[in-house]
């Protein structure tokens, strides 16, 4: 076994010869010494600039009285590390700093999906009402470009439960459906979409029944139009166009008493109460005569009535109550003693309203008889009958007025005071 040596450095000087000038400084054995350095050591914020420590462990050989000057060593990098990389990789261009990751948004990580807000009962309702509301999402509009393709990312809905509230009021479609509507469909899905749009054959039945019947209402108004209001003014403008011709002819010597032709005026008649001047005309038909505003003579078979010259007979003649002029419209207004005067060539006929026949047949033809039954009359005479339909707009029956003969005047005598009146 070999025995213990006292320990050596690489110099081979025992270690109790090299530091034998602490021992004289002073020895840890020294009552105190070494409580003092260790308490002086606890804080390094108290440790003294170097020769100046009180403790002896510390101290120079000599007295400290000014501090050593430190050697001044020129300012310089020991290691330069762009030239060492300058040298062994020749030259490089400056490293790029790494750029820190972006942290992705709200919208990029959840985009349409985003997760909602918890929603209470009462919103949840709101919303199913207007899921329910929604039948089918409109058509998005074919994009232009590419990049109108890409599916644009769903904003996340904002505000509180009032927000969610007002935008259920307004129909608006929940996110999800939003979502679905501006998701691509497929080929299956857009032909399944197709179909959906075509209307059907009942849709397309109705719309065609539809449009019948509006055309059909237009139509009709535009008769009735053409009925109750270009009727009669049409047929004014003729029967005064005729009335001022016969004056015309009656002035220059013309129309004297006689046969006259179907159609043909040959008098005028005056209902003063009424307010009415119309010329007469040979005849009873509707377009030649009574549609144009005239009152028609009955002068064929076995209606065929005396002129009022006669010297005994009924003189009949018939006109409209509506429409074409509705010469006979108030002729139920017509009280007894009122007068109804026929203006010839020659001579004025004055009659008195005596009695009216509200309603009758139209195939009572004893009422333009020589004395009409329920007239009044008890003899023959000479009497007056005005004949027109009955109710109006309608032809169904036939009302009757009849009247007497009071006065004939020759023209040259002036008119009756039934006139000037």
């Amino acid at each position: 076994m070999t025995a213990l040596r006292p320990e050596r450095d690489s110099s081979g000087v025992p270690y109790d010869e090299q530091y034998a000038s602490y021992g004289e400084q002073g020895s840890f054995e020294e009552p105190g010494a070494f409580a003092a350095a260790v308490d002086h050591l606890a804080d390094p914020l108290t440790d003294p600039l170097p020769g100046q420590h009180p403790s002896p462990w510390f101290r120079s050989g000599q007295p400290a009285t000014e501090p050593e000057p430190e050697p001044q060593l020129p300012e310089q990098e020991w290691y330069d590390p762009q030239g060492y990389a300058r040298d062994w990789y020749g030259a490089q261009q400056p490293a790029q700093q790494p750029q820190q990751p972006r942290e992705p948004t709200y919208e990029e990580l959840y985009g349409a999906y985003a997760p909602q807000p918890p929603a209470d009962d009462e919103t949840v309702g709101l919303r199913t009402a207007d899921t329910r509301r929604i039948v089918e999402p409109e058509p998005e509009p074919e994009p232009e470009s590419e990049s109108e393709l890409a599916p644009q990312p769903e904003q996340p809905p904002t505000g509180g439960r009032a927000a969610r509230r007002k935008a259920a009021r307004k129909g608006a479609p929940p996110a999800a459906s939003r979502a679905e509507s501006a998701a691509p469909l497929s080929r299956v899905e857009a032909r399944r979409a197709e179909r959906a749009r075509k209307p059907s054959a009942g849709t397309v039945i109705s719309r065609g029944v539809g449009e019948l019947f509006i055309t059909i209402g237009v139509l009709m108004l535009l008769f009735v139009t053409y009925q109750l209001w270009w009727t009669n003014i049409r047929a004014h403008q003729q029967a005064n166009g005729a009335a001022n011709d016969l004056q015309e002819e009656w002035a220059k010597g013309k129309g004297k008493p006689g046969a006259f032709e179907p159609g043909q005026g040959f008098a005028l008649l005056h209902i003063p109460r009424l307010d009415v001047v119309v010329p007469i005309a040979e005849g009873i038909d509707k377009s030649g005569v009574l549609d144009r505003g005239m009152v028609g003579h009955y002068n064929e078979g076995g209606t065929k009535t005396p002129m009022p010259d006669a010297k005994q007979g009924n003189f009949a003649i018939a006109g409209h109550r509506n429409t074409h002029g509705e010469p006979f419209r108030y002729i139920n207004q017509l009280e007894p003693g009122d007068p109804i005067v026929v203006e010839t060539q020659d001579k004025y006929f004055v009659y008195k309203m005596a009695s009216i026949l509200p309603q009758t047949s139209p195939g009572n033809t004893s009422v333009i008889g020589p004395v009409p039954p329920g007239s009044g009359f008890t003899k023959p005479g000479r009497y007056i009958t005005l004949t027109t339909c009955t109710p109006e707009f309608t032809s169904k029956y036939r009302m009757i007025v009849w009247g007497k003969m009071v006065e004939e005047r020759p023209r040259g005598k002036g008119k009756p005071s039934a006139l000037v009146n």
